[in-house]
């Protein structure tokens, strides 16, 4: 059986993963802001379940999650970066304060976890670290930019970790989720900016009111995602990338689309620059 370290275990995908992991005989290291809520999710699971307060923009406390699970375990065997939220409004409305929290916890708060767990797993020559995107990390839409730019610059991170992380035994998968039944677009994980600057409500407008009536009505069960995400933890070559849902899969597919047609265009413009 696997040790497991996964952030933002108290709600939404970090709770199923967590339930997942230990329906399957596995143990959980569960970091959240209130570990009490994990605790009281799993009253039968003292000992395979360690759940501790970090907020992973905290590097300290992160660092004493690891203690606390390498002295019960000894060892970590899969990492899951979960904890994050999303944050609507055009590029423009944002304002700097909140661009840089959602960095704060989407991109440093992964940089962080990866800093305190990647020493044990490095030693070892073995582990898995399973970062938890989005399929808007990959394509992303009007009003979504900064949580997509989140996304994407952890595409970046998982991708050169890959390469980094090979050599030693250690694998590294980023997952992709399209839209799941988690309360993600609730106001527990959805902050959004006031529509501020009139010449976006045609751009951004229509993104807004569609995803302020998709709460509990996105087509992804949580369950079986946390399902496919443990079941890609048990394979021998898992993906560098995992998309989940239809909808992620559509999207993924016109971006993939709209790239090879774009370059297929203006190839002969790109092959002129050269000597």
């Amino acid at each position: 059986m696997s040790v497991w370290f996964v952030t933002g275990a108290s709600r939404g995908l970090g709770a199923e993963i967590t339930r997942e992991a230990l329906d399957r005989g596995h143990s959980v290291i569960a970091t959240a802001r209130d570990a009490s809520v994990v605790l009281r999710a799993y009253p039968q699971e003292p000992d395979r379940l360690p759940a501790v307060n970090a907020d992973v923009t905290v590097p300290e406390q992160l660092m004493a999650a690891v203690e606390a699970g390498l002295a019960k375990f000894d060892r970590i065997d899969i990492v899951v970066n979960n904890a994050g939220y999303g944050l609507i409004g055009a590029v423009e409305e944002i304002s700097d304060q909140a661009a840089r929290a959602l960095f704060d916890v989407n991109v440093f708060g992964v940089l962080n976890t990866l800093r305190a767990t990647l020493p044990t797993l490095r030693a070892q020559r073995s582990g898995h670290v399973v970062n938890i995107g989005s399929v808007g990390g990959f394509v992303t839409a009007p009003a979504a930019g900064l949580y997509g730019a989140s996304k994407f610059a952890l595409e970046g991170v998982s991708e050169a970790l890959h390469g980094e992380l090979a050599p030693l035994g250690v694998r590294v998968t980023i997952v992709e989720p399209g839209g799941f039944r988690t309360d993600f677009l609730s106001s527990l994980s959805m902050r959004v900016e006031p529509a501020s600057i009139d010449d976006y409500v045609a751009g951004a407008g229509p993104v807004r009111e569609a995803l302020a009536g998709y709460d509990g009505r996105q087509p992804g069960d949580p369950a079986k995602a946390a399902k496919a995400i443990v079941d890609i933890t048990q394979v021998a070559d898992p993906p560098l990338r995992l998309q989940l849902g239809a909808d992620a899969i559509e999207r993924v597919e016109a971006k993939l689309d709209l790239v090879r047609r774009e370059l297929d265009q203006w190839r002969h413009v790109a092959l002129s620059t050269g000597t």
